[in-house]
């Protein structure tokens, strides 16, 4: 378990920025956990996912606008994620831009159909970067503080 948790703190940082690219939850929270027991550094690891994640979520919905054809052939499969992120599209508006990304199984896809979609890429943009931030302090800090809480669970 050691070696784990130091080849973790080693290359936490890394893995951290990777997946915080397509959603990143998992991995800021292991963060927070590893910043608790001094092995990670709490205010790299928020800074690091809230930067990520913002450039993810733009990527996505870059790709999406500039390559349609290409990125529907990969959306067939969830046809009912889709229907299901245009109803919180609808219905929230741009809190959808906020919501997703606590949602697990829609968090990649509102940026997608955003970006299928004629949405403004600017007002995205605008919206993504305060949502990543709420995101990343809430998460990470959570995390943090809660840590020992979730230590206790694991064993």
């Amino acid at each position: 378990m050691d070696a784990i948790i130091t080849s973790l703190s080693t290359y936490g940082y890394l893995i951290l920025a990777y997946y915080s690219l397509g959603g990143g939850m998992l991995a800021l929270i292991g963060a927070g956990i590893l910043s608790s027991m001094g092995k990670m550094d709490i205010t790299t690891s928020i800074a690091i996912a809230i930067v990520a994640n913002a450039i993810g979520d733009n990527l996505l919905f870059y790709l999406a606008r500039t390559n349609k054809e290409a990125v529907q052939k990969y959306l067939t499969k969830h046809k009912r994620k889709i229907a299901w992120t245009n109803l919180l599209m609808r219905r929230y508006g741009w809190m959808a831009v906020f919501m997703q990304k606590y949602i697990y199984g829609v968090k990649t896809l509102v940026p997608i159909v955003m970006g299928l979609t004629k949405y403004d890429m600017k007002k995205f943009t605008i919206l993504n970067i305060p949502a990543s931030i709420i995101w990343g302090l809430v998460v990470g800090l959570v995390s943090y503080y809660f840590s020992d809480l979730v230590r206790s669970w694991v064993g």
